[in-house]
């Protein structure tokens, strides 16, 4: 049940399930989207009865150039459709990680410590999550990455946190998604394994999105790191 809902439009959504709320959930959209495209998960995951903050963040308009530069919510710019080329807009990268790190830290002041904090996004958002998350300097409850990938690859090895070494993390992917291709997702699980994190894997037939045994598994997840 949805107790509370308080909305700032220049900045986030926020959504506790009860008063006082014991964990938080940052969930970040992706590319074109805003903080309302996951909202509805709230009530779909039916998590165990907690106390959960949802923290639905907008990102910052900027023009896009993969879209010919129209201007759109997005937490970084996309240069190239081949996302695998590693043509990466680094400075919007680290500005968005920035910005989730403060959100992370507001969390914290607020009296949710970062152990019950779960770092969530798809797709460019999902990027964000692992972004931020692997350099955080706060042990996490966990990171959620739906349709995404890792970012700034070369770079992960000597900037990570290693307080985060042992936080879980849930990475799904469509079979056939034709915006982040799965075998993308593939290597950056490859490379994130190998560093030694444990990641949960998950594969689905579907294409660039969300589907119901997707929500399923998630939802067993975060039942699993928040308690």
């Amino acid at each position: 049940m949805i107790t509370n809902i308080a909305k700032d439009r220049a900045r986030t959504i926020e959504i506790e399930t009860r008063p006082s709320p014991s964990h938080s959930i940052i969930w970040l959209h992706g590319l074109g989207a805003d903080g309302n495209d996951f909202v509805p998960v709230v009530e779909q995951l039916a998590l165990p009865n907690l106390g959960i903050r949802f923290i639905f963040p907008h990102a910052p308009l900027m023009p896009v150039t993969i879209n010919g530069g129209f201007v759109m919510r997005a937490w970084y710019d996309i240069l190239d459709a081949d996302l695998a080329l590693n043509e990466e807009d680094e400075r919007g990268l680290r500005a968005s990680e920035s910005t989730i790190t403060a959100l992370l830290d507001k969390e914290t002041r607020r009296g949710i410590p970062a152990s019950r904090i779960v770092l969530a996004g798809f797709s460019q958002g999902g990027a964000i999550a692992l972004q931020t998350g692997l350099r955080y300097a706060r042990k996490l409850a966990g990171m959620l990455v739906l349709s995404g990938y890792l970012p700034l690859i070369s770079k992960v090895e000597r900037e990570r946190n290693a307080v985060n070494q042992l936080t879980p993390v849930f990475m799904g992917h469509g079979t056939i998604d034709n915006v982040v291709p799965m075998s993308l997702g593939v290597a950056s699980r490859a490379h994130l394994t190998q560093s030694g994190y444990s990641v949960e894997w998950h594969e689905y037939p579907m294409m660039h999105g969300v589907c119901e045994d997707e929500l399923a598994d998630v939802s067993a997840w975060l039942s699993k790191v928040l308690l």
